[in-house]
């Protein structure tokens, strides 16, 4: 008798879309994961070719499903955006996301967050930053070659990727667009995007009463033009009866 061993290949390897746990601890992590993650959507709404994403597992490694983490927020430039379950690096052209962003919540150990620096660092993450909203404290680091090094002064520190600036002189952190805007509440934000869905919608109305009005205009113009028609085969019809009958229809008054 012949035992066959069968092997497992990379593609039959799973790569599950959930790791079990919950997006966010408490409201106040919630709220800064999701206003960091809608304005850079917001930010970069325009650029196809820059991927957002909040709290999805990213699988650098073909092959191995336990190496694997879930920054609240990542960002990755050269990745189109669209849905995903997960972020497999090598279905996106090898393109690690070169920025991510850590909420801390009360219920973080110490041991989890330094596995997370390391994982960030190992697989080539090029800024990474760590809010703590409870202390109103942010620490950075920056890729420095072949490894992340510390932002020493992170007041004002502007992103090299992202152009957006880091406030820490009043009682929470603050963060301002590129073009100095300071970054809006989710609820703004959605406020905001509500107005824009509404401008959009009413020019798409505008636009479809202009064609529906063209539209009349041009049945009108039809119309128009197949009475002028008919009516010039009846005159055809009646001058070719006339020079039947011997007459001459241009003498005809």
């Amino acid at each position: 008798m012949v035992f066959r061993l069968e092997t497992q290949t990379k593609e039959d390897v799973i790569y599950p879309e959930s790791d079990g746990q919950p997006m966010a601890d408490n409201t106040k992590q919630f709220r800064w994961i999701m206003v960091i993650y809608y304005n850079l959507e917001w930010l970069f709404a325009d650029d196809a070719n820059v991927f957002v994403a909040g709290d999805l597992l990213w699988y650098p490694v073909q092959g191995n499903n336990k190496i694997r983490q879930a920054p609240d927020v990542m960002i990755v430039f050269g990745a189109t955006k669209g849905d995903r379950g997960s972020y497999q690096q090598w279905n996106e052209g090898n393109i690690a996301p070169q920025v991510v962003f850590e909420i801390l919540s009360p219920g973080n150990t110490l041991t989890e967050m330094n596995k997370k620096q390391v994982f960030y660092d190992r697989y080539g993450v090029e800024e990474y930053y760590l809010y703590d909203p409870n202390k109103n404290d942010l620490s950075g680091w920056l890729r420095s070659e072949s490894r992340l090094d510390v932002i020493d002064e992170m007041n004002n520190w502007v992103s090299p990727r992202l152009g957006i600036r880091f406030d820490l002189s009043g009682e929470q952190l603050q963060l301002y667009r590129p073009d100095g805007n300071p970054f809006a509440s989710y609820l703004e934000i959605q406020r905001r995007l509500e107005e824009t869905q509404l401008r959009v919608e009413d020019a798409e109305q505008r636009a479809e009463d202009e064609r529906q009005r063209a539209e009349a205009e041009r049945q009108r113009a039809e119309a128009e033009r197949q009475r002028a028609e008919a009516e010039r085969q009846r005159a055809e019809r009646l001058a070719q009866r006339l020079r039947e009958l011997g007459i001459d229809p241009e003498q005809v008054d």
